[in-house]
């Protein structure tokens, strides 16, 4: 029987290995895609929270997750070269791990190529991990941690998240930190809290917000179709900028990117783009169409106007 040595439990341990998990998020997510969602619009923003946009550039990332060919991303990458792109934005894509090298090597250097996870330590005997030296080996210069499919299936835990983006972060990758609230969860009122918690869980480990971008994804809106409203997405994202300037800093928190991601697409992009502490996008499903990623990088256009 292999022995995990014990300077390294503390690290396994943010991994929940319940014989329970797989059932329990089987429902959960049923409940994302069958549930009427009762998101009221009459709810009462958040009490003493004072908008303070962000002062940094426009980011926009394209998760790919687990999808593609070897011919079909090839096809996105020269969708993705041959594309217009606003100049004031930092676009990110990010392929699965079995592509990074071809994407990184064929890519145009406007768009940088993020990583959708990395281990919590330098590499080693970790059957099926990435560690961030490796990833910095091929030339990636992001990491995208805590993933709600990450905390959610594989069963990552806030503690878990925080540090893995210490590591990224003490080895030189920027880290795109997700945050994001159950659909249950919502509905409980307890959106802030939970965003508060896994924000804490950062804020506790990593050595410095500067190469940090939150991406608020609520879960219920992930791969959904459904799409938090402008006006809920701009709520969430000016309560965590005064959890940052009341828990960090005022500069973090004017400085720190905090970026949407949930369903966005062509169409709604650009009046989530207006709001004013949203400063970009985590992109799914539309980032696998150039077209479409194009769009959505250029919404950056509305923002200006809604200046």
């Amino acid at each position: 029987m292999a022995v995990v040595p014990t300077s390294l439990t503390s690290q396994f341990s943010g991994l929940r290995r319940s014989s329970q998990l797989g059932r329990a998020t089987n429902q959960s997510f049923l409940l994302h895609t069958s549930s009427q969602l009762r998101l009221s619009a009459s709810r009462k923003p958040c009490r003493g929270v004072v908008a303070m946009a962000s002062t940094a550039k426009f980011f926009v990332g394209g998760n790919w997750k687990c999808n593609g060919t070897k011919e079909s991303i090839t096809k996105l990458v020269s969708d993705l070269n041959s594309a217009t792109l606003e100049p004031d934005v930092d676009v990110v894509v990010s392929p699965p791990f079995v592509y990074l090298d071809l994407v990184k090597s064929s890519l145009t250097d406007r768009i940088d190529v993020s990583a959708q996870n990395s281990w919590i330590s330098k590499g080693g005997a970790f059957t099926g991990e990435i560690s961030v030296e490796q990833l910095k080996d091929i030339g990636c210069k992001w990491v995208i941690l805590g993933h709600s499919e990450r905390r959610h299936i594989i069963g990552e835990t806030d503690e878990f998240i925080g540090k893995k983006a210490a590591y990224a972060l003490n080895q030189g990758l920027g880290v795109i930190a997700c945050i994001g609230e159950l659909l249950e969860e919502r509905e409980a009122g307890k959106t802030s809290e939970v965003c508060f918690k896994q924000l804490k869980a950062y804020a506790d480990a990593i050595p410095s917000w500067d190469a940090v971008v939150i991406a608020y994804e609520p879960v219920w809106a992930i791969g959904t179709g459904k799409v938090a409203t402008p006006l809920q997405a701009q709520e969430v994202h000016v309560a965590c900028r005064d959890w940052l300037k009341k828990n960090v800093s005022a500069e973090v928190a004017s400085k720190t990117r905090i970026i949407y991601g949930g369903s966005v697409n062509g169409s709604n992009c650009a009046e989530l783009a207006k709001q004013e502490d949203i400063d970009g996008f985590l992109v799914g499903g539309a980032s696998l169409k150039g077209p479409d990623f194009a769009t959505i990088v250029n919404s950056v256009t509305s923002k200006k106007v809604a200046a």
